[in-house]
Order: structure tokens, then C-alpha cells, then sequence
């Protein structure tokens, strides 16, 4: 299968309707190897340059919901563009980049790409794009409405919880300790050992 065409069968499957035209047209632009991986906790998609390449790879997790795979998709495709525009000497996450995201998602922040519950922190969140979406709470808890719910048995988000609470996540149980800017510090109750868990991580309180 031609690479186009076997591109927009992916996309097709993983994004709303109306952006799979606008971001094949992004790829025609400036094309890329393109995968899709089983589900990272510690990252939605990725960018990586080598130098032995000469088309360089974007990485998406699979289980993310059409919204925020096009959200990731854009953030990796501004990665791969503002290094091609600015060097690869660049800050990963500096102005270079940001401009670029900007500019990538401005044609995307409409109710033809995002329902509007979404969009409202979406604007906000593109006024100054963080290094991970996942650091912006509010647009985090608005995306996760449109989880692929058949899996879904958290209760809570670890933002949502108090200090000192207890929960269950992946088997495991945790108390909750301080907050570091996106992460949390957390306790692991057998152990005793200490853990730094991400904010917006779906727990099951105790």
C-alpha cells in the first residue's frame, strides 16, 4: 500500500474526520515516519532526530482518544518542523517550538475538530503551550471524558485527592504526599518507598 494512502487509513481510525485531510496535508508538507506504539505512562507521543535518517519519526501511543491523539500528533509535528526551520540546536520546548505548535493548531481550534467542552481550555492552553499537555489539569480532565471507557475502572484522578490519602493504582497501594509542579510525591504503603506519580494518573481511592 502507498504510504499516503496507508497514512490515511491510520489517521482515519485515530482522528476526528475533519482533521485527517488537514494533517495528511501536514505530512505532504513535511513527511515523516509515522508509528503507532502500545500505551507509555510516561509519554503520549514522541520525536526523535538521527542523523542516519533522512526522514526522522513520530510516535503516537494507541490508546489514546481521536482528541488527544491529534493534540499529540501536532505537538510532535511542531517538534520535527521547528528543528527543520531552526536547527537542531534549539531548546526542545523554547519559542522555536512554540510559535510552531502555534501556528500548526491554530486551523484545529474549532468546533469542526474539537467538541467545545474541549476547546475552551484547548485556546487557553495554546496561549502558552506547556512541554506535555498532561501538566494543564483542567484540559487533561476535559479530554478524559472522551476515554475509550470499556477499560476504564479509576475512580479519581491523583489531583483530585487529599494529602495523606491512600489508593490503589496498577495493584499497587500509595499514600499521597506532596505536590512538585506536575508530579506528586507518593508513598508506596508496603515498601515504604517514596514515588513521584503523575498529577493527572487514574487511581482507585482506598
Amino acid at each position: 500500500m502507498h504510504v499516503a494512502a496507508h497514512l490515511e487509513k491510520v489517521f482515519s481510525k485515530h482522528l476526528p474526520p475533519a482533521a485527517v485531510p488537514f494533517c495528511l496535508k501536514i505530512w505532504n508538507d513535511h513527511p515523516f515516519l509515522f508509528r503507532i506504539t502500545s500505551s507509555r505512562k510516561t509519554k503520549l507521543g514522541d520525536f526523535r532526530y538521527r542523523k542516519d535518517q533522512e526522514l526522522q519519526t513520530i510516535t503516537i501511543n494507541s490508546d489514546l482518544n481521536k482528541y488527544q491523539f491529534l493534540l499529540t500528533l501536532i505537538h510532535e509535528v511542531a517538534h520535527l518542523q521547528a528543528f527543520k526551520k531552526f536547527g537542531f540546536g534549539i531548546n526542545p520546548h523554547g519559542r522555536e517550538w512554540k510559535s510552531t505548535f502555534q501556528t500548526l493548531m491554530f486551523p484545529f481550534l474549532k468546533e469542526e475538530f474539537f467538541p467545545i467542552d474541549i476547546l475552551i481550555p484547548l485556546k487557553t492552553h495554546m496561549r502558552a503551550p506547556k512541554a506535555s499537555s498532561a501538566a494543564d489539569l483542567f484540559l487533561m480532565k476535559e479530554m478524559s471524558k472522551y476515554d475509550n471507557k470499556k477499560e476504564e475502572t479509576f475512580q479519581s484522578f491523583l489531583s483530585d485527592l487529599k494529602p495523606g490519602a491512600r489508593f490503589l493504582i496498577s495493584g499497587r497501594e500509595f499514600e499521597k504526599a506532596e505536590t512538585r509542579r506536575t508530579r506528586v510525591v507518593c508513598k508506596e504503603v508496603r515498601s515504604g518507598k517514596k514515588f513521584l506519580i503523575a498529577l493527572m494518573a487514574k487511581v482507585n481511592p482506598i
